[in-house]
This record gives structure tokens, C-alpha cells and sequence, in this order.
């Protein structure tokens, strides 16, 4: 079975009737590594990449074995990113759709590393939850998050977000069934968030790159 056929196999949804596709021909990873991210550039280089057309939109099928990511094509990024966003950015455009793969904090994410989840304003998100702090007597903190980008969206809509300048991340979970989070200093809890063992973009990148090298072949 082709890796197109595997991915369509567990994510039928993903194209719609009368949708057309165009499916080239698989080759291996031929784009180097990125600095900073060891585990990350060992799970690229591994990958069979397939380039897929969905509706006129490119995409690519990154494989190992059975299980894989449904990427959008590299981009560039200016200064306004987290500069491990931007050297992730030049050689894959975040996924889209993952597939058999590793439990990971990446597990139920509708986006992961996109240009579209940084369209998603976490300053503005919390507006809409100020509530939370205001019923702990405390100030939503929608000035200081304006310093951050959103890089993951779950399906039940908890964020996560990386700073502008450091690549500190935080979560967003209203929607809360993470473990080894702290509450943000002068944050309720089932608001914002620091990851304990993981405190920056890279970190994140590299505990679920590294989970999925694992389970790779």
C-alpha cells in the first residue's frame, strides 16, 4: 500500500467528494537539518516524502513505516516569529494531519507548527475568558500575550503559544487535562499555563520529535 493510500486509510475525511488529487512519486528527505533541533533533523531525515495536490493546495506526506504527517510545503518567515519557528518554517510548513503515530502533546492537534495557527490570536482568545481571572480578582494578562504566537490548535480549542523573541511557551487549556503544567504566575487554574520539563518552543519540538523517532522503523 502506498503511504497516500495509508494516510487516506485512517484520515478518509481529510478529501472531500468530487475534490481532485494529485499524488507524485515518494522520495527521501533532501532538505539538512536545522540547528538546535538534533531529534527533530533525525526524525526529517528519515522521513519518504511524497508531494500531494488536494484541490489545487500543495501539501506534503511525510512517512515512517505506517504512520506519518500531512504537511503544508516550507515558507518563509519574518522577524515577528520565534526564530525556531522560522528555521522549522524552511524546510516544513507545520502539520496538518498526523496518522498513526505516538501519544505526544502533538496528539489531537488540528494544526501544529502552521502559518494558519499564528493567524489565531491568543491575546485575543483570553479576552474572551476574562472572567476566569476576574472572578479571582485577578487582571487578564491580554497586553503580555500580544508578545506571543500561537503554534498548535487542539480540536477542543486549547493553545499553545511561543514568545516572539525568547520561544517561551505557554498553554492556554480551558479545556484541561494536561499533567506536568503550573498555572502562569497570576493566572486561576484552567487558564494559562507553563509546561514543567518544557519551557521554550524547542523543547516542545524536540520531547515529540523525539517520540516519534521512537516509533519510527
Amino acid at each position: 500500500m502506498s503511504d497516500w493510500n495509508r494516510f487516506l486509510e485512517c484520515v478518509p475525511w481529510f478529501v472531500k467528494p468530487g475534490q481532485n488529487v494529485d499524488v507524485g512519486s515518494p522520495g527521501s528527505w533532501a532538505r539538512g537539518s536545522l540547528p538546535g533541533l538534533p531529534r527533530l533533523s533525525a526524525l526529517l531525515a528519515s522521513a519518504r516524502v511524497t508531494p500531494v495536490s488536494v484541490a489545487g493546495r500543495s501539501y506534503e506526506l511525510l512517512s515512517w513505516g505506517s504512520s506519518g504527517w500531512l504537511c503544508e510545503p516550507p515558507r518563509d518567515a519574518g522577524p515577528e516569529f520565534p526564530a525556531t519557528l522560522r528555521r522549522f518554517w524552511s524546510v516544513c510548513g507545520g502539520t496538518v494531519e498526523q496518522f498513526f503515530g505516538p501519544s505526544t502533546l502533538w496528539l489531537n492537534q488540528d494544526e501544529v507548527l502552521t502559518a494558519s495557527a499564528t493567524e489565531t490570536s491568543l491575546s485575543d482568545v483570553i479576552g474572551h475568558y476574562e472572567w476566569l481571572w476576574k472572578g479571582e480578582g485577578l487582571t487578564v494578562p491580554a497586553e503580555e500575550m500580544r508578545s506571543y504566537v500561537t503554534v498548535a490548535i487542539e480540536a477542543n480549542g486549547n493553545l499553545t503559544a511561543a514568545h516572539r523573541e525568547t520561544g517561551r511557551l505557554v498553554l492556554f487549556a480551558p479545556d484541561h487535562s494536561f499533567s506536568d503544567v503550573t498555572p502562569l504566575p497570576g493566572c486561576p487554574e484552567y487558564s494559562l499555563y507553563t509546561f514543567d520539563e518544557l519551557p521554550d518552543l524547542a523543547s516542545w519540538i524536540e520531547v515529540c520529535a523525539a517520540a516519534w523517532q521512537a516509533e519510527s522503523p
